[in-house]
């Protein structure tokens, strides 16, 4: 599977073959992943997390569940400040998924749970931030997300 080439820096990644499929090394999760569109967006924003914007490992989660209105999803990652408030959601798409307002919508339900301070979402491609006003029950755009205290 040819992956294309991402709006990311180029990052060193671990890759396994087996019964003809190829799994990418997770280093959040400690395993390999099955390696698809999807997943390759997320470890290209992994690496991005940790390598520019510095965030502690630690402070990753990756693809765990969040109740919704008592539906189960499953957001795809999660930074952690260090006093255990969410800092920041990332919803990852595939570099052929258009960043729509149904992705947006997406994202600000799984907030709904977290009240994460930052939101991000990427394609790969085309990367968002927001920032959180829960005063104003709205959010700005910005151009970057902060780096946040080790």
């Amino acid at each position: 599977m040819q992956m294309p080439k991402l709006n990311f820096p180029a990052y060193q990644f671990r890759f396994k073959s087996s019964e003809n499929k190829i799994s990418i090394f997770d280093r959040i999760r400690k395993k390999f992943i099955f390696l698809t569109p999807e997943e390759w967006v997320r470890q290209h924003t992994v690496s991005y997390l940790i390598e520019e914007k510095k965030y502690a490992e630690s402070l990753i989660n990756v693809e765990k569940l969040v109740k919704v209105n008592d539906l189960s999803k499953r957001y795809d990652i999660i930074v952690f400040k260090p006093n255990g408030e969410i800092f920041l959601i990332v919803e990852c798409k595939s570099h052929s998924v258009k960043i729509t307002q149904e992705v947006f919508d997406q994202i600000a339900r799984y907030n709904l749970a977290l009240n994460a301070e930052y939101l991000m979402i990427t394609n790969g491609i085309d990367h968002y931030y927001c920032q959180m006003n829960y005063i104003d029950k709205q959010y700005t755009f910005l151009n970057d997300i902060p780096s946040i205290p080790r």
